[in-house]
């Protein structure tokens, strides 16, 4: 049997998937898709996961769509539909996971590589890799909701140039452009990662499942209903186990052991 496109490798709290198509360069099909689209799914429903990892075998993170996946024959119209539909729900699961998603971009970003990543709450970039949103210089489009998450993350005028333009930049210039979080040396991409994941997983975890929530929706928000929702959570929070054990912690000066409860 050929191996899964994505490994999933669970440890403790976290829960690491890589895209494993390294000989493609992690380039995206619809056995990917799928295969994340289940990972994904498996994982919003286990309150044992509390942080998630999504990197690349290999040297890169992912090259985008797989323009050879269908052979150099043509995909039929209900091949294409099928591979945007399960793409849109692999990016909208990612953006909804009840837990944070870092995204270790450990090489280069193309395409639908970059918009993985944008789907993910955190981003750690290679300062070796190189990343680009070529959809425009290739007569196709971008996907995954790119307008949206891309020009949320760095404003009209740079999402504007990167996509319109669709130029190769460096791992550095993403993080200057606040498209990523951090740009680190290329071997320690995946040690920044592990650190910042253990970091979110200590954190109480309906907490930062309300707070996803209401990130998701801020850009589409009037203040009034932001405060009403930051009460409506803030009130769910009070009624929980974890609010009384992080009184309890912060009362004997020591650090709180939440349950999700």
């Amino acid at each position: 049997m050929s191996e899964s496109p994505v490994v999933t490798e669970t440890a403790g709290a976290i829960r690491t998937f890589r895209l494993n198509r390294p000989e493609r360069l992690n380039a995206v099909n619809l056995e990917l898709y799928r295969a994340l689209e289940d990972g994904l799914a498996e994982t919003a429903g286990d309150p044992a996961v509390r942080a998630v990892i999504l990197t690349g075998a290999g040297r890169a993170f992912s090259a985008g769509a797989d323009l050879k996946a269908y052979g150099g024959r043509e995909p039929t119209p209900g091949e294409r539909r099928d591979y945007i539909e399960t793409g849109q729900r692999v990016y909208r699961a990612l953006q909804t996971l009840p837990q944070p998603v870092v995204a270790a971009v450990n090489g280069h970003a193309i395409g639908a590589g970059i918009e993985l990543a944008l789907s993910c709450d955190f981003v750690i970039v290679s300062d070796e890799a190189k990343l680009r949103l070529p959809e425009v210089t290739l007569g196709t489009f971008i996907g995954g909701g790119a307008s949206y998450t891309l020009a949320r993350r760095v404003g009209y005028a740079r999402a504007a140039e990167l996509i319109l333009l669709g130029r190769f930049f460096t791992g550095s210039e993403a993080c200057d452009l606040g498209l990523a979080n951090r740009c680190v040396l290329a071997l320690d991409v995946m040690a920044e990662a592990l650190e910042l994941v253990r970091e979110l997983a200590r954190n109480a975890p309906i907490s930062m499942r309300l707070a996803k929530r209401l990130l998701d929706r801020a850009g589409s928000m009037v203040p009034e209903e932001a405060m009403r929702l930051e009460a409506e959570a803030l009130d769910t929070c009070f009624a929980t186990e974890d609010w009384r054990e992080g009184v309890r912690a912060f009362a004997e000066k020591r650090d709180p052991v939440f349950r999700g409860e």
